[in-house]
């Protein structure tokens, strides 16, 4: 993939006459792109939502390192016993001694 997105923003086939920038336009089958107002504004939304993605895995990646299991096993244990199995729990391993 990136090196595909290399190729269009270098000025490849697919990248003539577009943003370097940001896809798009190119391939847009639902018509997404005839608005420019809300173009623009789906552009700034699809920014956000990744930031948002890239911020829950980075809570995954947390979860992991303080309890020591996936997120499968602590989904699975917070469901069997909510009250004892929290982010509460955990966090009292952390105070200064």
């Amino acid at each position: 993939m990136g090196l595909a997105e290399g190729y269009r923003v270098n000025g490849g086939p697919a990248g003539e006459g577009l943003d370097p920038l940001y896809p798009g336009e190119a391939f847009d089958p639902l018509g997404l792109a005839d608005d420019p107002d809300s173009f623009a504004e789906l552009k700034v939304k699809e920014i956000k939502n990744g930031r948002l993605a890239m911020f829950s895995c980075f809570g995954f990646f947390v979860q992991a390192i303080v309890t020591g299991k996936g997120p499968i096993e602590n989904l699975t244990e917070h469901l069997a016993d909510p009250a004892s199995q929290n982010a509460f729990s955990f966090a009292t391993k952390f105070t200064p001694q």
